[in-house]
């Protein structure tokens, strides 16, 4: 049986917004490519720039790129930010939009972010527009 994601709307580019299904998150890390990018695919140890919707499973949006106005790079493949981004985004295709639903052992574990109101053992959802790489 496939997980129970939440639904996605809006085009790649634009703020998206997710809507939960009425059921618990997968315990395992959930991929799903919304919409393929036809340029280079990401590899571990580049830097990556992306624009990024980040909301906690059934939960507030904790952060995201695109009331900021401006995309973030970071080294990706490396362990410089959570796993479950370093697994689900390498291997994907500059100018993807990519679904990322991430357990807490693939995110902040028990511990959580309590300053970004991400709660011990919350599962992370992510929606990531790949911008580039370098």
């Amino acid at each position: 049986m496939a997980a129970a994601l939440p639904e996605v709307s809006g085009a790649p580019g634009t703020k998206p917004t997710l809507t939960f299904p009425d059921a618990a998150p997968s315990e395992e890390l959930e991929v799903v490519v919304l919409s393929r990018g036809d340029g280079a695919l990401v590899e571990a140890g580049q830097d990556i720039e992306v624009h990024y919707l980040g909301q906690s499973w059934q939960g507030g949006v904790f952060d995201n790129s695109f009331d900021r106005g401006s995309s973030i790079s970071f080294p990706i493949g490396v362990g410089a930010v959570i796993a479950g981004w370093d697994e689900g985004l390498v291997g994907q295709q500059v100018g993807s939009r990519v679904l990322l639903s991430i357990p807490s052992h693939l995110a902040y574990g028990d511990r959580g972010v309590p300053q970004a109101g991400i709660k011990g053992g919350d599962t992370l959802v992510f929606v990531v527009d790949i911008v580039g790489v370098s």
